[in-house]
């Protein structure tokens, strides 16, 4: 059976240079496992991968839609297993490829509910209308996060008892559910791990808090050096996108209109990345089949990848 080589991390940990020396060693493509990077007009802002970087290793899922088009975590769940199921084919068919435990690529990122979504599968939720997600689009834009709340905690009591009631998309699709089908989002979630055709072997990578803390207020000021300022300005007119709901362009939008300094949007972007950078830490922690090493420890991750079971 193959074998899918998940390597994940906080923002800013340093995953996407160790994935590029990892998979150019393993001969192995990357697939893109933040939820952000896929926009291709957002580069900047969500560091994706240069196109020097894009030319040392094939990737999937980079810069591959645009801010406007609706992309889930479930659609992301079946356009992976798709891929993998074409590169293992592809991988089979090559007659030079004598290892019959080799991986199959190295899923890389941060995005919890994606890597989540490939690793165990996501609930069978049904797809949202057109109809339905407009509707509620205009409605979260005229009567506010805080009443959308409110009618969850009235039509879905249980999901609204630990839904993110600061986010806006899982508020709103909750809604869109329970208004399109007629029966509550926690209907339809069933948590059920589901099997893979791979196996599947995670790799965490994370640094001391205070050095973290350093690389994601330099990241931050990296950013804002390469350009950051102008690509939000850019996409400003797609700001209610759910794209767009997301560290750095949150704020810069604060910024155009003139609610706060560039330089207090500058340093909410460092506060808000480190919040987030502790959210993802915090969700990762709880899968003990991770095995944890620091970015600098390339060696190590070698070898505990080639100790694996699929090199046996």
């Amino acid at each position: 059976m193959k074998t899918l080589i998940v390597i994940l991390g906080p923002t800013g940990v340093g995953k996407t240079e160790l994935c590029l020396r990892l998979a150019e060693s393993l001969h192995l493509p990357i697939i893109n496992a933040d939820s952000r990077q896929i926009f291709k007009e957002i580069p900047i802002g969500t560091a994706a991968p240069t196109k020097e970087q894009l030319q040392r290793v094939k990737h999937y899922f980079v810069g591959t839609h645009h801010i406007g088009e609706y992309y889930s975590a479930s659609m992301y769940e079946q356009d992976v297993l798709n891929l993998c199921q074409q590169l293992e084919k592809e991988d089979g068919d090559n007659e030079n490829h004598a290892d019959a435990f080799s991986p199959i690529a190295i899923l890389a990122g941060g995005s919890m509910m994606y890597i989540d979504a490939v690793c165990n599968g996501i609930d069978d939720i049904p797809t949202i209308d057109e109809h339905t997600r407009a509707w509620m689009k205009k409605r979260l834009e005229d009567e506010g996060l805080p009443a959308l709340v409110e009618e969850l905690h009235q039509l879905d009591p249980e999901h609204w008892n630990f839904v993110d009631k600061n986010n806006p998309r899982r508020v709103v699709h909750a809604l869109e559910i329970c208004h399109m089908t007629g029966k509550t989002y926690t209907s339809f979630r069933k948590n059920e791990k589901k099997e893979r055709p791979f196996r599947i072997i995670k790799i965490g990578l994370n640094r001391p808090r205070e050095e973290m803390c350093e690389r994601i207020n330099q990241r931050v000021l990296n950013m804002i050096e390469n350009g950051l300022v102008e690509e939000a300005r850019k996409v400003y007119s797609f700001r209610n996108e759910n794209a767009l709901n997301t560290v750095g362009y949150k704020e810069m939008f604060e910024y155009f209109n003139g609610n706060i300094t560039l330089d207090k949007a500058i340093c909410k972007i460092q506060s808000n990345t480190r919040r987030y950078c502790r959210k993802q830490l915090t969700w990762f922690k709880r899968d003990t089949t991770i095995k944890w090493f620091s970015p600098n420890d390339e060696t190590a991750i070698l070898e505990y990848i080639r100790k694996d079971q699929s090199y046996q």
